[in-house]
């Protein structure tokens, strides 16, 4: 044999054999398809959970806001002798002064706001815990009453009386701890354009009654409320007190001895 044909003959023996078609590591369709099965079960448990954490996040947060606002008003008590502020006091600058800012008067939507004028902003550190993060201001079943977001809290219009009566004094209630002051609000708008009652729409409200439903139960179907004592409570709707103008969202009202003073 010739020294070039052994070097050929060398040169075969190391290279690699040919690699065939039907060798390749490839999935099969079941194997693919079993892949495909397993990721979407993954997607399906992972989905909820994540969905059920944003909702106890959101929860979270609310509970904090309410309890600043709880003690907000605590110390606007203490400041005022135990006198509780009033929803709405006077006209001004082409507005009204309720209590938790000054709103200009006009078209829904495109008003002014001012949350500095509002009672409790001075023990406040500013705005942050005025707006609770499960209301959905960018969804298109939203009416806006100013601007922007201004409030997502209502007050307790027992707590409120006329001007010119002389203010609830919270040293006379006894039952701190059953009353509350504030809690998630909300209404359902079907009056004011862009509503209508073929386009009810919801919005924010500012008060908490015992005849209207304006309370938003937005937590999985309970509201956070946080009481006169300071502490914060999921509560569930009275009984028949949903509005079934939008029934895609839960506005009712709270149980009447939570928001009655006796």
């Amino acid at each position: 044999m010739s020294r070039s044909a052994f070097q050929r003959r060398r040169r075969n023996e190391f290279r690699a054999p040919p690699t065939s078609h039907y060798g390749c590591a490839a999935f099969t369709l079941i194997e693919l398809l079993i892949v495909i099965a397993i990721v979407a079960l993954l997607a399906a448990l992972t989905v909820p959970a994540l969905s059920r954490a944003k909702s106890s996040a959101h929860r979270a947060r609310c509970v904090n806001h309410l309890r600043q606002l709880g003690l907000a008003a605590q110390m606007y008590w203490d400041d005022n002798e135990g006198r509780a502020f009033r929803w709405r006091g006077a006209v001004a600058n082409g507005g009204r002064i309720f209590w938790f800012g000054w709103m200009e008067d006009g078209i829904e939507g495109t008003r002014r706001f001012d949350a500095t004028q509002g009672a409790l902003f001075p023990y406040l550190s500013g705005r942050g815990v005025d707006v609770c993060p499960a209301f959905t201001y960018n969804s298109s079943r939203v009416k806006l009453k100013a601007t922007g977001a201004s409030y997502g809290y209502g007050y307790n219009l027992s707590l409120s009386v006329p001007l010119n009566d002389p203010a609830v004094n919270i040293s006379h209630i006894s039952r701190l701890s059953e009353l509350v002051v504030m809690a998630d609000a909300a209404q359902v708008n079907t009056f004011q354009a862009p509503a209508s009652p073929e386009r009810p729409m919801l919005e924010e409200f500012y008060y908490l009654s015992t005849n209207e439903p304006t309370v938003h139960f937005r937590h999985q179907q309970k509201a956070n409320a946080v009481f006169a004592d300071g502490h914060v409570s999921g509560e569930k709707p009275a009984r028949s007190s949903l509005d079934e103008a939008l029934p895609g969202e839960v506005i009712g009202r709270l149980e009447t001895r939570l928001l009655i003073l006796q």
